[in-house]
C-alpha cells in the first residue's frame, strides 16, 4: 500500500476499492450491531423500545462524534507514511495521543449521559419512558470509552492497509451482541433476567470484546505489531496531541452539524404528525443504509489522499480525488434510481404498504423517497468532498461550511416549508435536500480550488 503512488487512474481505482470495500462492509455491520438491540428490546414492549431508542440516539450521537475526533489519526498517520514508509515512532505517537484525546472526550460523553434525565424532560418525553431510559443510559455510558478506542484501532489497521480486520471484528461484534442480549435481557444460561439494562450490559461486553480482538490481531500481525502501540503509553507528546485536536475537533463539529439537521427534521416530523414521522423514519432508514457505501469510499479517500499529501504528490492527490468522487456519486445514482422507480419494493422490506392501516404512511413515504432520490448524489458528494479535504488535513473551514449549510439553508428551509406551508413533511425533506446541496457544493468547490487556496504540499 505504501509503494510508489499509482500513475494511472485504474491503479488508483483498484487501490481505492481494496480499502473501501471492507470499510463499507464494516459500516453496514456496525448498523447491524445496533439493529440487534432493537430486535431484542422490542420484545419488552413499546415503552422499553421508546426508552432504548431515546438513549441510543443520544449515546450514538456522542460515540459518532468521538469516532470523528479519533478519526483525525487517519490523515495524520497517512501523511506520515506518505512522507516516510517506516515512520514507526510518528505513527505510534499519533495513535497514543488520539487515544488520550478519545479517552478524555469519552469521560465528557459519560458526563453528558448522566444528564440524560434532565435532557429528556426538557424535550418533553413521557415520564414512564424517562423512568426506563435513565438507568439504561447510566449503564450504557460505560461503553463510550471502549467504543472510542475500538474506532481508533479500526482507523489504525485500515490506514496501515488492513481494512478487512475491521470488517471481521465488527461481524464478530454482531454475533457477540446478539448472544449477550439473549443471555442478559431474558436471563438465559443462568444469568439474571435484566430486561432493558441487560441490553446495555451486552453493549459494554461487545465493545470491550472488540477492543480485545483488535489488540490480539495487532499483536499477531507482523506489520502491525512493530508499531508497539502500547509502548510508553503514559508519555505525552503535546505537539501531536494538538495536531489531533486541530484536525479532529472540527470533524466532530461537522458530524454534530449534520446530525443536528437530521435530528431536527425528526422533531419537526413529530410535530407535524405521527404518520409523517413513521413515513420519515422508513425513508430515512433506507437512505442511511445506502449512505454507508459513499461513507466507506470517503474513509478510503481520506487515507489515499493523506498518503499522497505526505509524499508531496499533487498528481496522486488529484487522481485519488477524481476516483473517490466518481465511486461515491456513482453508487448513489444506483440507490437514487431504486428509490425513484421502485419505492414500494423498499417499503415491503419494513411494512405491508397495501394494508389499510399503512396506506397513508406509504403514500407519504413514497413522496419522501422521491426527494431522497434527488439528494442522494449530493449526500454522497458532501461525504466524499469532506473526506478529501480531511486527507489534506483541512477540517476547520469544512466544519464552517457544514454549520452554515445544514443549519441555515437546510434546517431553515425545513422549518419554513414544514411548519408554515401546506407541504408539511414533504417540505421538511426539501429542507434536507437544500442543506445537502449547499454543503456538497461548498465542499467540492474548496476541493477544486485546493491549489489556489494553499491546501496542497509545496
Amino acid at each position: 500500500m505504501f509503494e510508489k503512488p499509482p500513475v494511472h487512474w485504474t491503479e488508483e481505482l483498484r487501490a481505492m476499492l481494496r480499502l473501501a470495500a471492507p470499510m463499507v462492509g464494516a459500516n453496514l455491520l456496525q448498523m447491524a450491531v445496533f439493529a440487534v438491540d432493537v430486535v431484542f428490546v422490542a420484545r419488552l414492549g413499546p415503552v422499553a423500545l421508546a426508552a432504548s431508542s431515546l438513549s441510543v440516539s443520544l449515546f450514538g450521537l456522542l460515540v459518532w462524534s468521538l469516532s470523528g475526533l479519533v478519526g483525525a489519526a487517519s490523515p495524520l498517520i497517512a501523511a506520515e507514511l506518505g512522507r516516510r514508509r517506516h515512520a514507526v515512532r510518528e505513527v505510534r505517537r499519533t495513535v497514543r495521543m488520539a487515544a488520550w484525546a478519545g479517552t478524555l472526550a469519552g469521560l465528557f460523553a459519560m458526563g453528558v449521559c448522566l444528564l440524560g434525565g434532565p435532557l429528556m424532560r426538557v424535550t418533553g418525553q413521557q415520564p414512564e419512558v424517562i423512568a426506563l431510559a435513565v438507568p439504561f443510559l447510566n449503564v450504557l455510558m460505560w461503553a463510550a470509552i471502549p467504543s472510542t478506542i475500538s474506532a481508533l484501532l479500526r482507523t489504525f489497521v485500515a490506514t496501515l492497509g488492513r481494512p478487512t480486520i475491521g470488517t471481521v471484528i465488527t461481524g464478530m461484534a454482531v454475533a457477540i451482541n446478539a448472544f449477550g442480549n439473549w443471555v442478559f435481557v431474558f436471563g438465559n444460561l443462568g444469568a439474571p433476567e435484566m430486561g432493558l439494562t441487560g441490553s446495555a450490559l451486552s453493549s459494554i461486553v461487545t465493545t470491550c470484546a472488540m477492543v480485545l480482538a483488535y489488540i490480539v490481531v495487532i499483536r499477531s500481525d507482523r506489520r502491525l505489531r512493530r508499531y508497539r502501540l502500547a509502548g510508553r503509553w503514559w508519555k505525552p507528546e503535546w505537539k501531536r496531541f494538538a495536531d489531533v485536536l486541530r484536525v479532529g475537533l472540527p470533524i466532530t463539529g461537522t458530524i454534530l452539524a449534520e446530525a443536528g439537521m437530521f435530528n431536527g427534521a425528526a422533531f419537526l416530523m413529530g410535530r407535524i404528525g405521527e404518520v409523517e414521522l413513521a413515513a420519515h423514519t422508513i425513508a430515512l432508514q433506507f437512505a442511511a443504509i445506502a449512505f454507508q457505501v459513499p461513507f466507506g469510499v470517503a474513509q478510503a479517500a481520506t487515507i489515499r489522499v493523506g498518503l499522497a499529501f505526505g509524499a508531496g504528490e499533487r498528481a496522486a492527490i488529484a487522481r485519488a480525488g477524481r476516483v473517490a468522487v466518481v465511486l461515491g456519486m456513482g453508487f448513489m445514482v444506483v440507490t437514487a434510481s431504486i428509490m425513484l422507480f421502485a419505492p414500494r419494493a423498499i417499503l415491503h422490506l419494513y411494512v405491508d404498504p397495501d394494508a389499510p392501516e399503512n396506506r397513508a404512511m406509504a403514500v407519504l413515504a413514497v413522496q419522501y423517497m422521491a426527494v431522497a432520490a434527488a439528494f442522494q448524489l449530493f449526500d454522497g458528494a458532501q461525504a466524499v468532498g469532506a473526506a478529501l479535504l480531511r486527507g489534506l488535513q483541512d477540517t476547520r473551514i469544512p466544519m464552517a461550511f457544514a454549520l452554515f449549510g445544514y443549519w441555515l439553508p437546510g434546517l431553515g428551509t425545513a422549518v419554513g416549508l414544514g411548519l408554515f406551508s401546506p407541504l408539511g413533511g414533504l417540505g421538511v425533506w426539501i429542507g434536507l435536500m437544500v442543506g445537502l446541496v449547499v454543503v456538497a457544493s461548498l465542499m467540492l468547490w474548496r476541493w477544486r480550488n485546493r491549489a489556489r487556496l494553499g491546501l496542497l504540499p509545496a
